[in-house]
């Protein structure tokens, strides 16, 4: 048995050793898309720039609808087979952008997105495959390892912008998205070292008979409160970050801060999540995700107080910070608030509204940027994290209620 338990534990390891490497080299198309994407958008457009941002909301839409397909293909062809066909489709993104550049064509660079996101949607699964196919004991760091993929991406995603940009001039933009290719080339071949079984062997979860329906579960003070913050946690991290890069160049940046900004953001944005786990275990998830809105509070002070390099790479910083403080600790709240058996359904809900809802922050960012400028897209941070403070404190109140 313990010979058993140390083979599974080292190809557990193994497991996430590759999802992780992949993570890093596919997972890249997604700091390419955003970082570069407003900016492409800007540049396709005519007079009116306000849909600048429409590719990354198509990016985001593609998330969210490829969440659910995603799965379905990674069940039906295995995790391997799964994740393979994943980077085709992100290479077919990459393609449908960099051709929709050379003919100065708007819709099809933001359906070249949407495609893109659906092949991140696969990415999305890497983790829960780490944590699936590892010992109880090892879970926790097989998403850890997945993790730290997301930090090289995070490096790897914005020099490869900053270095193929001008790549197929005079067609700006165009060698970034041509990257992606190759990238999910790599990361496709790193996935064939898979040793995963032809399917999913995870035990599914069979609606019990203590299931509540989903009216009941979504009314709960705790849920309503938790999908709030979880809401207004990645909301605002879109609405802000996806105006940033508009806002650096419009400021006499250059594109290459621009870009470097964007990196220093998604670092901190994935760089806690190591050790957000044990503090949401010591200090409980409501503290952590207040500690996240005053993060983003700290964002809004710093953007608002000039336009120096400096003051734009802060914010973006304390910007991913609160993401992920205030996204993961609501996250936790919303896992407090189902059952087992009613896992699928309010994960799925849960989704819905959340990837909905950032969409629609990253279309309006663009407008607001163009009608009233970078101020405002900080300002709004204020309102929306008043209200995330009040669902806190209603729910203590709650809470504390004697029942």
């Amino acid at each position: 048995m313990t010979a058993i338990a140390v083979e599974a534990g080292r190809e557990a390891r193994r497991t996430a050793l590759i999802l992780a490497a992949s993570q890093a080299i596919i997972g890249s198309a997604a700091p390419i898309a955003i970082s570069m994407g407003a900016l492409a958008g800007q540049y396709l457009l005519g007079p009116d720039k306000s849909l600048a941002t429409a590719p990354i909301t198509g990016f985001n839409i593609g998330v969210a609808l490829g969440a659910l397909p995603a799965a379905a293909i990674i069940r039906s062809m295995g995790q391997r087979g799964g994740f393979m066909t994943g980077t085709i489709v992100t290479a077919l993104g990459g393609l449908v952008a960099t051709l929709a550049l050379f003919q100065s064509s708007f819709w099809l660079f933001a359906f070249g997105l949407l495609t893109i996101g659906v092949g991140g949607a696969f990415v999305q699964q890497f983790r829960f495959a780490a944590a699936d196919n590892a010992p109880p004991e090892f879970k926790a760091r097989a998403i850890s390892f997945v993790l730290a993929g997301g930090i090289i991406t995070a490096i790897l995603g914005p020099q490869i912008v900053i270095f193929t940009r001008e790549l197929l001039a005079p067609v700006m933009f165009a060698g970034s998205f041509v990257s992606i290719l190759p990238l999910a080339a790599v990361g496709a071949i790193i996935l064939s070292f898979l040793r995963l079984p032809a399917k999913a062997s995870g035990k599914v979860e069979i609606a019990a008979s203590d299931a509540r329906p989903l009216a009941e579960i979504v009314t709960q003070p705790r849920f309503v409160a938790a999908l709030f913050c979880a809401v207004g946690s990645y909301a605002l991290m879109s609405f802000v970050m996806t105006g940033a890069p508009l806002a650096m160049v419009g400021c006499g940046l250059s594109e290459d801060d621009a870009t470097l900004g964007i990196s220093w953001h998604v670092m901190a944005m994935f760089a806690p999540s190591f050790f957000t786990g044990s503090l949401i275990h010591r200090f409980g998830a409501e503290r952590i995700v207040a500690l996240g809105l005053i993060l983003l509070i700290g964002c809004a002070i710093v953007a608002l107080s000039g336009l120096a390099l400096w003051q734009f790479w802060t914010s973006l910083i304390l910007l991913g910070l609160g993401w992920n403080f205030g996204f993961i600790g609501a996250t936790a709240m919303v896992a407090a608030s189902y059952r087992p058996s009613e896992k699928g359904k309010v994960q799925g809900f849960h989704d819905f509204v959340l990837f909905g809802s950032v969409a629609c922050a990253s279309l309006l960012s663009g407008m607001v940027y163009n009608a009233w400028g970078w101020e405002m897209l900080n300002w709004m941070i204020f309102p929306v994290a008043v209200l995330c403070f009040v669902a806190l404190g209603a729910l203590k109140v709650t809470s504390a209620r004697p029942v």
